[in-house]
């Protein structure tokens, strides 16, 4: 059995917006389309070891009770080029909101510094031939979405590439009781 695994926090994109996104990457000709639930990132992917992950559960489900649902509206599309090579949808509402959920999900066992400063959005091309970053880009311009996040979810990326939901998180549930656990720092493989 491995003694590490690669996990991520998120909070998905409901259907139908999510599938519709998923395809419209799959149709730019993004390999990963499939592997990967149409989402906002709180925590990316991050290496730790297996014994991390009871803790850090026990963090989310703390953080998921303190939270309280609130507005998601995507509208537009940008980009990180040239910096990293990702087209996404902007998040017209909510932003801030998540801003704050990812820095108390990365407070906890699993520590994880950034790349890159926070921003969060809906990843729709990665890595992928410009001519169809820059058509994803044009032809999700108009792309409009709007809901309630009402939690956020842990995943788990298997060895096929896969990332598949370990357990959701919702708002203002109550966690169970557990003493303090020492913080650890996660590695991580970019």
């Amino acid at each position: 059995m491995e003694t590490t695994t690669t996990i991520g926090v998120s909070i998905a994109v409901p259907e139908p917006y999510g599938r519709l996104l998923q395809d419209r990457r799959a149709a730019f000709g993004d390999l990963a389309a499939y592997a990967i639930p149409t989402h906002v990132t709180l925590l990316p992917p991050t290496e730790v070891a297996r014994t991390e992950l009871p803790p850090f559960r026990r963090h989310l489900a703390q953080v998921a009770a303190e939270g309280a649902a609130f507005a998601m509206r995507l509208h537009g599309t940008d980009t990180f080029r040239p910096l990293s090579p990702v087209v996404y949808v902007r998040l017209a509402e909510g932003a801030g909101a998540c801003a704050e959920l990812q820095e108390r999900v990365r407070s906890g066992p699993v520590v994880r510094d950034l790349q890159f400063p926070y921003h969060p959005h809906v990843t729709v091309a990665h890595g992928i031939p410009e001519p169809a970053m820059d058509r994803a880009q044009r032809e999700l311009a108009d792309f409009a979405a709007h809901w309630t996040a009402t939690g956020f979810a842990l995943y788990e990326q298997g060895g096929d590439g896969v990332w598949r939901k370990m357990r959701d998180y919702p708002f203002g549930t109550e966690p169970p009781t557990v003493p303090h656990q020492q913080t650890a720092r996660a590695t991580t493989r970019l």
